[in-house]
């Protein structure tokens, strides 16, 4: 049954390796987010104005720094690795782990590290970034946040 089940969703989503290719050096300039939160009752920011940058490491993996205005009106850097190793049509799918700092209720505003997970949508020479930003106690509000991005090599 788990064999069934397991080429089932292989068959329905599959994953394509790209182990043996070469990739040129990537570099994305990125914007802040806009951001959709789940405690819609709270006076939250949507608009997560900033930039960054990523740099991609391999077709799976790449880094990623920047600063944005957080949900909490306070701002937030980040440097973080994402790990995408799953291919749906132009979707990667994996998970950006990193550190983040200015939230007021963790860490008084220090950092901390997080996992959370990630979506990119690539098109030539730009893109967008989806994560889903899980509700952490009262200290993390849950969302869901869209990112531009711009191919500069």
């Amino acid at each position: 049954m788990k064999a069934l089940l397991f080429t089932s969703l292989m068959i329905l989503f599959p994953v394509t390796s790209h182990a043996n290719e070469t990739l040129a050096p990537e570099l994305w300039l990125t914007t802040g987010f806009a951001t959709y939160h789940f405690q819609t009752d709270q006076h939250l920011r949507n608009d997560n104005a900033g930039v960054g940058l990523e740099y991609r490491l391999s077709l799976n993996s790449k880094l990623a720094a920047g600063k944005f205005n957080n949900s909490d009106w306070q701002t937030t850097r980040y440097a973080a690795w994402q790990y995408q190793p799953i291919a749906l049509g132009m979707a990667k799918l994996g998970v950006a782990i990193g550190l983040f700092n200015g939230y007021p209720k963790v860490n008084n505003s220090g950092w901390f590290i997080a996992a959370i997970p990630a979506a990119t949508f690539e098109c030539q020479r730009i893109g967008i970034n989806l994560v889903a930003v899980p509700t952490y106690r009262d200290k993390l509000h849950g969302a869901v946040s869209l990112q531009l991005k711009l191919k500069l090599l």
